[in-house]
Protein backbone atom coordinates (compact mmCIF):
# COMPACT_ATOMS: atom_id res chain seq x y z
CA UNK A 1 0.00 0.00 0.00
CA UNK A 2 1.65 3.40 -0.88
CA UNK A 3 2.00 6.08 1.57
CA UNK A 4 -0.59 8.04 0.06
CA UNK A 5 -3.10 5.59 1.11
CA UNK A 6 -2.36 4.69 4.54
CA UNK A 7 -2.59 8.17 5.36
CA UNK A 8 -5.78 8.59 3.49
CA UNK A 9 -7.24 5.56 5.24
CA UNK A 10 -6.15 6.01 8.68
CA UNK A 11 -6.60 9.79 8.90
CA UNK A 12 -3.25 10.69 10.04
CA UNK A 13 -2.37 13.59 8.48
CA UNK A 14 -6.24 14.54 7.43
CA UNK A 15 -9.38 15.23 9.45
CA UNK A 16 -11.24 17.57 11.75
CA UNK A 17 -9.04 17.34 15.30
CA UNK A 18 -6.13 18.32 13.08
CA UNK A 19 -8.26 21.19 11.20
CA UNK A 20 -9.43 22.27 14.79
CA UNK A 21 -6.19 22.49 16.06
CA UNK A 22 -4.87 24.18 13.53
CA UNK A 23 -7.78 26.99 13.45
CA UNK A 24 -7.26 27.45 17.29
CA UNK A 25 -3.62 28.38 16.43
CA UNK A 26 -4.02 30.81 13.67
CA UNK A 27 -7.03 32.63 15.54
CA UNK A 28 -6.69 36.20 15.51
CA UNK A 29 -5.81 38.41 18.80
CA UNK A 30 -8.18 40.30 20.85
CA UNK A 31 -5.99 42.50 22.81
CA UNK A 32 -2.49 42.70 23.93
CA UNK A 33 -1.36 40.87 27.32
CA UNK A 34 1.01 42.51 29.40
CA UNK A 35 3.18 39.81 31.46
CA UNK A 36 5.47 39.85 34.10
CA UNK A 37 8.25 37.18 33.67
CA UNK A 38 9.63 35.97 37.26
CA UNK A 39 12.73 33.84 36.86
CA UNK A 40 15.62 35.16 34.01
CA UNK A 41 17.48 32.08 34.37
CA UNK A 42 17.71 29.43 31.26
CA UNK A 43 14.30 28.72 30.97
CA UNK A 44 12.82 31.86 32.00
CA UNK A 45 15.02 33.88 28.87
CA UNK A 46 13.82 30.62 26.83
CA UNK A 47 10.24 31.67 27.35
CA UNK A 48 11.07 35.34 26.76
CA UNK A 49 12.72 34.77 23.05
CA UNK A 50 9.02 32.59 22.40
CA UNK A 51 7.24 35.73 23.38
CA UNK A 52 8.75 37.94 20.94
CA UNK A 53 7.38 35.64 18.12
CA UNK A 54 4.10 36.99 19.64
CA UNK A 55 3.86 40.54 19.12
CA UNK A 56 0.03 41.27 18.75
CA UNK A 57 -0.64 39.43 21.90
CA UNK A 58 2.27 39.69 24.51
CA UNK A 59 4.18 42.56 26.05
CA UNK A 60 6.32 41.65 28.33
CA UNK A 61 6.07 44.85 31.09
CA UNK A 62 8.16 43.32 33.72
CA UNK A 63 11.15 41.17 35.01
CA UNK A 64 12.42 39.95 38.08
CA UNK A 65 15.11 37.58 39.61
CA UNK A 66 17.42 37.88 42.98
CA UNK A 67 20.96 37.89 40.60
CA UNK A 68 21.87 41.06 38.99
CA UNK A 69 23.35 38.88 36.44
CA UNK A 70 20.39 37.71 35.33
CA UNK A 71 18.74 40.72 34.95
CA UNK A 72 21.66 41.90 33.09
CA UNK A 73 21.25 38.66 30.59
CA UNK A 74 17.85 38.93 30.09
CA UNK A 75 17.94 42.67 28.57
CA UNK A 76 18.57 41.05 25.12
CA UNK A 77 15.87 38.88 25.03
CA UNK A 78 13.30 41.51 26.38
CA UNK A 79 14.96 44.51 24.07
CA UNK A 80 11.84 44.67 22.25
CA UNK A 81 9.55 45.43 25.10
CA UNK A 82 9.57 48.65 27.47
CA UNK A 83 9.92 46.91 30.95
CA UNK A 84 10.41 47.38 34.71
CA UNK A 85 12.95 44.93 36.58
CA UNK A 86 12.66 43.56 39.80
CA UNK A 87 15.07 41.74 42.33
CA UNK A 88 11.74 41.02 44.88
CA UNK A 89 8.60 39.05 43.07
CA UNK A 90 5.91 40.63 45.26
CA UNK A 91 7.18 44.44 44.18
CA UNK A 92 6.35 43.21 40.44
CA UNK A 93 3.02 41.60 41.62
CA UNK A 94 2.12 45.02 42.70
CA UNK A 95 2.28 46.34 39.13
CA UNK A 96 -1.21 47.44 38.20
CA UNK A 97 -0.09 47.08 34.49
CA UNK A 98 0.67 43.18 34.93
CA UNK A 99 -2.53 40.74 33.67
CA UNK A 100 -0.63 37.54 33.67
CA UNK A 101 2.57 36.48 35.05
CA UNK A 102 5.06 33.77 34.09
CA UNK A 103 7.09 31.53 37.02
CA UNK A 104 10.47 29.88 35.78
CA UNK A 105 12.25 29.81 39.20
CA UNK A 106 14.21 27.16 40.80
CA UNK A 107 11.23 24.46 41.68
CA UNK A 108 11.33 24.65 45.50
CA UNK A 109 9.98 27.87 44.74
CA UNK A 110 7.29 26.76 42.31
CA UNK A 111 4.70 27.22 45.50
CA UNK A 112 5.63 30.08 46.90
CA UNK A 113 5.63 32.26 44.23
CA UNK A 114 2.47 30.77 42.73
CA UNK A 115 1.14 31.61 45.88
CA UNK A 116 1.88 35.19 45.63
CA UNK A 117 0.91 35.89 42.15
CA UNK A 118 -2.81 34.03 42.40
CA UNK A 119 -3.30 36.16 45.73
CA UNK A 120 -2.01 39.02 43.85
CA UNK A 121 -4.74 38.10 41.15
CA UNK A 122 -3.09 37.79 38.16
CA UNK A 123 -3.21 35.04 35.53
CA UNK A 124 -0.19 32.65 35.56
CA UNK A 125 1.79 30.13 33.80
CA UNK A 126 3.68 28.01 36.62
CA UNK A 127 6.30 26.16 34.91
CA UNK A 128 7.04 22.42 35.62
CA UNK A 129 7.24 20.39 37.78
CA UNK A 130 4.20 22.52 39.01
CA UNK A 131 5.44 22.26 42.98
CA UNK A 132 8.27 20.36 44.67
CA UNK A 133 6.17 18.22 46.37
CA UNK A 134 2.61 16.16 47.30
CA UNK A 135 1.22 18.85 49.70
CA UNK A 136 1.95 22.19 47.90
CA UNK A 137 0.43 20.35 44.84
CA UNK A 138 -2.65 19.95 47.28
CA UNK A 139 -2.72 23.58 48.54
CA UNK A 140 -1.89 24.95 45.47
CA UNK A 141 -5.35 23.21 43.81
CA UNK A 142 -7.36 24.72 46.59
CA UNK A 143 -6.37 28.08 46.29
CA UNK A 144 -6.60 27.67 42.13
CA UNK A 145 -10.30 26.45 42.60
CA UNK A 146 -11.26 29.09 44.67
CA UNK A 147 -10.02 31.96 42.17
CA UNK A 148 -12.35 30.47 39.47
CA UNK A 149 -11.78 33.82 37.32
CA UNK A 150 -7.83 33.57 37.30
CA UNK A 151 -5.77 30.68 34.61
CA UNK A 152 -3.64 28.47 36.00
CA UNK A 153 -1.78 26.93 33.15
CA UNK A 154 1.91 24.28 33.72
CA UNK A 155 4.34 24.34 31.44
CA UNK A 156 4.02 20.90 30.41
CA UNK A 157 3.90 21.57 26.57
CA UNK A 158 3.47 18.63 25.10
CA UNK A 159 -0.07 19.03 25.94
CA UNK A 160 -0.35 21.55 22.78
CA UNK A 161 2.05 20.02 20.27
CA UNK A 162 -0.10 19.54 17.34
CA UNK A 163 2.45 16.13 17.08
CA UNK A 164 1.54 14.68 20.33
CA UNK A 165 -1.82 15.90 20.15
CA UNK A 166 -2.42 13.12 16.83
CA UNK A 167 -0.83 10.68 19.04
CA UNK A 168 -2.98 11.09 21.46
CA UNK A 169 -5.84 10.86 18.91
CA UNK A 170 -4.18 7.87 17.24
CA UNK A 171 -4.62 6.04 20.76
CA UNK A 172 -7.66 7.00 21.57
CA UNK A 173 -9.01 5.64 18.09
CA UNK A 174 -6.84 2.21 18.60
CA UNK A 175 -4.57 2.73 15.51
CA UNK A 176 -1.43 0.89 17.78
CA UNK A 177 -3.79 -1.66 19.74
CA UNK A 178 -3.35 -2.15 23.35
CA UNK A 179 -0.48 -0.94 24.02
CA UNK A 180 1.40 -2.63 26.98
CA UNK A 181 4.64 -1.44 26.85
CA UNK A 182 6.25 2.78 26.66
CA UNK A 183 9.94 3.53 26.71
CA UNK A 184 11.29 6.66 27.40
CA UNK A 185 14.73 8.36 27.33
CA UNK A 186 16.40 11.58 27.85
CA UNK A 187 19.89 11.44 27.71
CA UNK A 188 23.17 13.70 27.20
CA UNK A 189 26.77 13.35 28.07
CA UNK A 190 27.13 16.75 30.60
CA UNK A 191 27.30 17.52 34.40
CA UNK A 192 24.50 19.85 34.21
CA UNK A 193 25.95 22.42 36.02
CA UNK A 194 26.29 25.98 35.09
CA UNK A 195 29.29 28.58 35.24
CA UNK A 196 29.12 29.74 38.61
CA UNK A 197 31.10 33.23 38.99
CA UNK A 198 32.10 33.19 42.86
CA UNK A 199 31.32 30.09 45.19
CA UNK A 200 28.29 31.38 47.44
CA UNK A 201 26.29 31.11 44.04
CA UNK A 202 26.72 27.47 43.71
CA UNK A 203 23.74 26.67 45.07
CA UNK A 204 21.42 29.41 43.63
CA UNK A 205 22.77 28.90 40.03
CA UNK A 206 23.11 25.23 40.30
CA UNK A 207 20.01 24.39 41.97
CA UNK A 208 19.14 20.96 40.03
CA UNK A 209 22.06 19.64 41.77
CA UNK A 210 20.72 19.78 45.42
CA UNK A 211 18.16 17.84 47.07
CA UNK A 212 16.73 20.87 48.78
CA UNK A 213 16.10 22.59 45.40
CA UNK A 214 15.24 20.12 43.09
CA UNK A 215 13.42 17.15 42.22
CA UNK A 216 16.79 16.38 39.76
CA UNK A 217 16.50 14.19 36.60
CA UNK A 218 13.14 12.92 37.04
CA UNK A 219 11.26 16.44 37.42
CA UNK A 220 13.36 18.44 35.39
CA UNK A 221 13.25 16.16 32.22
CA UNK A 222 10.99 13.03 32.72
CA UNK A 223 8.14 14.78 33.57
CA UNK A 224 6.94 15.56 30.37
CA UNK A 225 6.80 11.95 29.21
CA UNK A 226 5.10 11.19 32.45
CA UNK A 227 2.66 13.71 32.08
CA UNK A 228 1.97 12.99 28.04
CA UNK A 229 1.08 9.50 29.48
CA UNK A 230 -1.48 10.44 31.87
CA UNK A 231 -3.15 12.65 29.51
CA UNK A 232 -2.67 10.18 26.16
CA UNK A 233 -4.40 7.42 28.44
CA UNK A 234 -6.30 9.42 30.96
CA UNK A 235 -4.52 7.43 33.72
CA UNK A 236 -1.68 7.69 36.42
CA UNK A 237 0.80 4.86 37.48
CA UNK A 238 -0.37 2.90 40.54
CA UNK A 239 2.88 1.24 41.19
CA UNK A 240 6.27 3.05 41.01
CA UNK A 241 9.48 1.46 41.59
CA UNK A 242 13.05 3.16 40.71
CA UNK A 243 16.89 2.55 40.70
CA UNK A 244 19.61 5.28 40.02
CA UNK A 245 22.94 7.31 41.68
CA UNK A 246 25.51 9.60 41.68
CA UNK A 247 27.25 7.31 38.84
CA UNK A 248 29.35 9.52 36.47
CA UNK A 249 29.77 13.31 38.07
CA UNK A 250 31.54 12.87 41.48
CA UNK A 251 31.36 16.43 42.25
CA UNK A 252 29.28 16.61 45.36
CA UNK A 253 25.91 17.07 43.59
CA UNK A 254 23.16 15.47 45.54
CA UNK A 255 20.56 14.50 42.59
CA UNK A 256 20.83 11.01 40.49
CA UNK A 257 23.08 12.12 37.29
CA UNK A 258 21.97 8.18 36.33
CA UNK A 259 17.85 7.25 36.75
CA UNK A 260 15.72 4.46 35.72
CA UNK A 261 11.89 4.64 36.69
CA UNK A 262 9.55 1.79 36.01
CA UNK A 263 5.62 2.83 36.62
CA UNK A 264 2.85 0.52 36.52
CA UNK A 265 -0.35 1.42 35.24
CA UNK A 266 -2.77 -1.50 36.09
CA UNK A 267 -6.07 0.34 34.94
CA UNK A 268 -4.57 0.12 31.61
CA UNK A 269 -2.47 -3.12 31.83
CA UNK A 270 0.67 -1.34 30.78
CA UNK A 271 4.20 -0.94 31.96
CA UNK A 272 6.15 2.82 31.84
CA UNK A 273 10.10 2.85 31.20
CA UNK A 274 11.65 6.07 32.08
CA UNK A 275 15.30 6.92 32.00
CA UNK A 276 17.90 9.39 31.89
CA UNK A 277 21.63 9.90 32.45
CA UNK A 278 24.34 12.61 31.73
CA UNK A 279 26.62 10.16 31.01
CA UNK A 280 25.85 9.55 27.11
CA UNK A 281 24.13 11.30 24.28
CA UNK A 282 23.86 8.53 21.63
CA UNK A 283 20.06 8.25 21.96
CA UNK A 284 19.61 11.60 23.25
CA UNK A 285 15.46 11.91 23.33
CA UNK A 286 13.33 8.78 22.98
CA UNK A 287 9.63 8.32 23.48
CA UNK A 288 8.51 4.84 22.25
CA UNK A 289 4.58 3.78 22.62
CA UNK A 290 4.61 -0.25 21.58
CA UNK A 291 1.01 -1.49 20.82
CA UNK A 292 -0.01 -5.00 19.74
CA UNK A 293 -0.62 -3.14 16.17
CA UNK A 294 2.49 -0.68 15.55
CA UNK A 295 4.48 1.80 17.89
CA UNK A 296 4.81 5.70 17.86
CA UNK A 297 8.55 6.42 17.94
CA UNK A 298 8.76 10.13 18.63
CA UNK A 299 11.25 13.16 18.68
CA UNK A 300 9.88 16.33 20.45
CA UNK A 301 8.95 17.37 17.10
CA UNK A 302 8.89 14.46 14.67
CA UNK A 303 7.24 10.96 15.25
CA UNK A 304 7.27 7.47 13.00
CA UNK A 305 4.31 4.91 12.97
CA UNK A 306 5.59 1.31 12.56
CA UNK A 307 2.81 -1.01 12.07
CA UNK A 308 3.59 -4.38 13.66
CA UNK A 309 4.22 -7.05 10.61
CA UNK A 310 0.83 -8.73 10.96
CA UNK A 311 -0.75 -5.25 10.02
CA UNK A 312 1.64 -4.58 7.25
CA UNK A 313 0.48 -8.20 5.78
CA UNK A 314 -2.74 -7.25 6.22
CA UNK A 315 -2.80 -3.89 4.80
CA UNK A 316 0.13 -3.86 2.59
CA UNK A 317 3.35 -2.88 3.35
CA UNK A 318 4.23 0.62 4.26
CA UNK A 319 7.40 2.49 2.71
CA UNK A 320 10.30 3.25 4.48
CA UNK A 321 11.71 6.49 5.83
CA UNK A 322 14.49 8.14 3.85
CA UNK A 323 16.88 10.97 4.77
CA UNK A 324 16.54 9.45 8.70
CA UNK A 325 19.39 10.37 11.01
CA UNK A 326 18.18 9.69 14.70
CA UNK A 327 18.64 6.29 15.79
CA UNK A 328 14.75 6.44 15.79
CA UNK A 329 14.75 6.44 12.22
CA UNK A 330 16.79 3.97 10.98
CA UNK A 331 13.94 1.08 10.48
CA UNK A 332 11.96 0.81 7.12
CA UNK A 333 8.68 0.33 6.99
CA UNK A 334 7.50 3.60 8.99
CA UNK A 335 5.33 6.43 7.47
CA UNK A 336 5.86 10.09 9.78
CA UNK A 337 3.12 10.71 11.60
CA UNK A 338 2.60 14.65 10.38
CA UNK A 339 4.26 15.83 7.42
CA UNK A 340 6.36 18.57 8.59
CA UNK A 341 8.22 18.80 11.69
CA UNK A 342 6.30 20.86 14.72
CA UNK A 343 7.65 24.06 16.26
CA UNK A 344 9.09 24.12 19.79
CA UNK A 345 6.53 22.90 22.03
CA UNK A 346 6.47 26.62 24.16
CA UNK A 347 5.43 27.71 20.70
CA UNK A 348 1.97 26.00 21.03
CA UNK A 349 1.83 26.60 24.77
CA UNK A 350 1.78 30.42 24.71
CA UNK A 351 -0.37 30.43 22.05
CA UNK A 352 -2.72 28.80 23.57
CA UNK A 353 -2.19 30.56 27.31
CA UNK A 354 -3.27 33.58 25.58
CA UNK A 355 -6.34 31.89 24.27
CA UNK A 356 -7.53 30.38 27.16
CA UNK A 357 -6.71 34.22 29.22
CA UNK A 358 -9.00 35.80 26.61
CA UNK A 359 -11.38 33.06 26.90
CA UNK A 360 -11.82 32.48 30.29
CA UNK A 361 -11.73 28.86 29.90
CA UNK A 362 -9.46 25.70 31.34
CA UNK A 363 -5.91 24.88 30.08
CA UNK A 364 -5.16 21.70 29.06
CA UNK A 365 -2.81 21.79 31.14
CA UNK A 366 -3.68 23.24 34.07
CA UNK A 367 -4.26 22.91 37.90
CA UNK A 368 -5.60 19.63 38.05
CA UNK A 369 -3.26 17.84 35.86
CA UNK A 370 -0.05 19.61 36.85
CA UNK A 371 -0.57 18.83 40.52
CA UNK A 372 -1.02 14.84 39.24
CA UNK A 373 1.97 15.33 37.36
CA UNK A 374 3.62 16.89 40.48
CA UNK A 375 2.45 14.01 42.40
CA UNK A 376 3.95 11.65 40.09
CA UNK A 377 7.46 13.05 40.18
CA UNK A 378 7.38 13.08 44.02
CA UNK A 379 6.18 9.67 44.31
CA UNK A 380 8.87 8.41 41.77
CA UNK A 381 11.92 10.36 43.60
CA UNK A 382 10.34 8.80 47.09
CA UNK A 383 11.45 5.28 45.03
CA UNK A 384 14.09 6.35 43.61
CA UNK A 385 15.84 7.93 46.90
CA UNK A 386 14.56 5.67 49.63
CA UNK A 387 14.89 2.31 47.33
CA UNK A 388 11.37 1.33 47.83
CA UNK A 389 8.28 0.49 46.00
CA UNK A 390 5.34 3.28 46.31
CA UNK A 391 2.55 3.22 45.71
CA UNK A 392 -0.55 5.65 44.76
CA UNK A 393 -2.64 6.75 46.95
CA UNK A 394 -6.92 6.94 46.66
CA UNK A 395 -6.67 11.05 47.86
CA UNK A 396 -4.95 11.63 44.91
CA UNK A 397 -8.07 11.18 42.87
CA UNK A 398 -9.64 14.63 44.06
CA UNK A 399 -7.36 15.66 40.96
CA UNK A 400 -9.29 13.99 38.58
CA UNK A 401 -11.41 17.10 36.65
CA UNK A 402 -12.94 14.73 34.89
CA UNK A 403 -14.82 13.31 38.11
CA UNK A 404 -15.32 16.62 39.57
CA UNK A 405 -17.10 17.60 36.29
CA UNK A 406 -19.11 14.50 36.19
CA UNK A 407 -20.47 15.21 39.78
CA UNK A 408 -21.12 18.96 39.42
Amino acid sequence: MERRTFVKNTGLLAGALWLNKTDLFAKSPGRVINIGIIGCGDRGKGIMRVIDEFPEKYNIVAICDVLDMRLTQAQKYAKNHQYSQYKDHRALLENKEIDAVIVAVPLHLHYPVAVDVLKAGKHLYLEKTMTYNIDQAMDLVKLAESRPKQIVQIGHQYRYSPLYYRVKEMISKGYLGKVSQVDCRWDRNANWRRPVPEPSLERQINWRMYKEYSGGLVAELLSHQIDFINWAFDTHPAEFLATGGIDVFKDGRETFDNVQVMLRYPDQNMVGNFGATCGNSRDGYLFKIKGTKGTVSLLTDKGMFYPEKVQQKEKGVVDGVTGATKITWDKDGGTPILPDATKDGTWYALNDFYDKVSTGTLPDSNIYTGAKTAICVHLANQALYNNEIVRWKKEYLVLDHDIKQKHS
